[in-house]
């Protein structure tokens, strides 16, 4: 028994070391596997100016917690005992921001470094609402404090790209090896003070392939009405980074699972009831996944555009049943759904304009005679307001035959276009040229003659 107990401690593969209270394991390379040729030059760059004056700098979080996954991060962050402004006067290219904690961004060539020094532990002079979000939290404080203050086991890691040594705090490196979400700290009170927190746990648990553990999911469904008291533009950005993280579809499911979707879109629990909703819905999502996975370009537009297209159907069947013109009705149930949707999710306008842009190009589909199709190419939005067409038809909502001839006549030339147009089966209108009366009043006999003559070769 003990000699199998010994075997499992100290064999390849085994138990990580562990710190002990306020000091950290130290994982080697060949634990952790991050080779400091696969941090970007620029996070590199950044530690060592920090080290070589004199103060300690780390990789920390994310890119740490990506990297032993076999992700490519997206971003970088430092952790230093530098405060901001040691850190300002070393980089030429660098800015302080922030009100609640002030970071540093550090422009290294293309790269932009978010540098922040090591906070303290809250306490009771921590500004806090009467819900308990922590509202200001300039303070600094020693690494250990800092490890404490972050939100998952899997977040307080610190690298040192100069000795390719991690340091682990709460054993996130064996969480993340044991395919496990744990918090730092009460979840009820970590979530209190900060309600992102959930749908933090959500992106993270779909992202990487973790279950949650049982104590950091218990208290979210009950504790969800916390969202509420969050800024609107906090929750947006948080839920772009949710949506995009090439995981969305598991996201969303997790999100209704853990009852997290209600005030965050409003509107999903009604887009998801319809068959067809739902079905778009999906699809999109998936399309979105598959984009994200492949490396490719992603709008912001386009995607709220799918989630609520379905809202602004129903909204415009309504206004149409009561007998309003067809394309004011639309811009009005365009508008009443964003103005919905702004009480929650801060759209920006950029992205509410294009938006609106896809939706509006829709009924311009259905004509295809005359100079309308080739008016249409024209358009700056049509790329995406195509791809949209094309999801309506695969979720069933229009006839798959409109989005194909779409696809054909965009890849035809000049001729085929032509070729491809329908008769024009409106009204024609018969041009007649106006007779010019001479002085006296009378039209004569020649100018009764060419006026016939005119009209007869208008209309051939």
């Amino acid at each position: 028994m003990i000699r199998k107990l010994f075997h499992r401690v100290f064999r390849r593969g085994g138990p990580l070391p562990l710190g002990t209270p306020g000091k950290p394991g130290l994982i080697p390379l060949a634990r952790h596997g991050i080779h400091r040729d696969s941090v970007s030059p620029g996070a590199r760059r950044t530690c060592e100016a920090l080290q070589k004056a004199g103060y300690t700098a780390y990789v920390v979080g994310g890119a740490v917690r990506d990297l032993i996954a076999g992700i490519v991060p997206k971003d970088y962050d430092i952790a230093t005992n530098a405060t901001p402004e040691q850190v300002r006067n070393l980089f030429r290219r660098s800015r302080i921001i922030g009100r609640r904690f002030q970071i540093v961004h550090v422009m290294q060539g293309s790269e932009t470094l978010e540098v922040s020094t090591f906070r303290a532990a809250h306490d009771a002079d921590t500004i806090k609402d009467e819900h308990g979000r922590v509202l200001r939290d300039n303070v600094f404080g020693s690494m250990a404090e800092d490890a404490a203050r972050r939100d998952f086991t899997v977040n307080a890691l610190y690298y040192d790209p100069t000795t390719q040594i991690v340091h682990d705090y709460h054993h996130g490196v064996a969480d993340l090896q044991q395919k496990t979400l744990r918090m730092i700290g009460d979840p009820a009170v970590r979530y209190r003070e900060d309600p992102v927190r959930m749908l933090r746990a959500v992106r993270l648990s779909a992202k990487l392939g973790l279950t949650l553990d049982p104590a950091v999911r218990a208290p979210i469904r009950e504790m969800a009405d916390l969202m509420e008291n969050v800024p609107v533009a906090r929750v947006f950005d948080e839920m772009l980074k949710l949506l995009f993280s090439g995981h969305a579809v598991e996201c969303v499911k997790r999100l209704r699972d853990d009852g997290l979707h209600h005030g965050l879109l409003p509107l999903l629990d009604v887009i998801l009831e319809q068959p067809l909703g739902e079905k778009f819905v999906l699809l999109a999502l998936t399309s979105t996944d598959a984009r994200v996975k492949a490396g490719k370009s992603l709008s912001s537009g386009y995607l709220f555009a799918t989630l609520l297209w379905h809202e602004v159907l129903a909204n415009w069947e309504i206004r149409k049943a009561r007998r309003e013109l067809p394309t004011p009705a639309l811009y009005e149930a365009m508008d009443e759904v964003l103005d919905q949707q702004g009480e929650k999710l801060a759209i920006t306008r950029r992205i509410a304009g294009d938006i609106k842009e896809i939706w509006a190009l829709q009924p311009r589909f259905e004509k295809r005679a005359g100079k309308s199709p080739h008016r249409l190419l024209e358009q700056p939005r049509f790329r995406a307001a195509y791809d949209f067409l094309a999801l309506r038809a695969e979720s069933g909502e229009i006839d798959q035959e409109l989005a194909t001839w779409w696809h054909d006549f965009q890849m035809a030339d000049l001729a085929g276009r032509e070729a491809m147009l329908l008769p024009d089966s409106g009204p024609k209108k018969r041009r007649r040229r106006r007779v010019k009366k001479p002085a006296d009043g009378l039209v004569h006999a020649g100018d009764a003659l060419s006026a016939t003559e005119s009209t007869v070769s208008d209309e051939d």
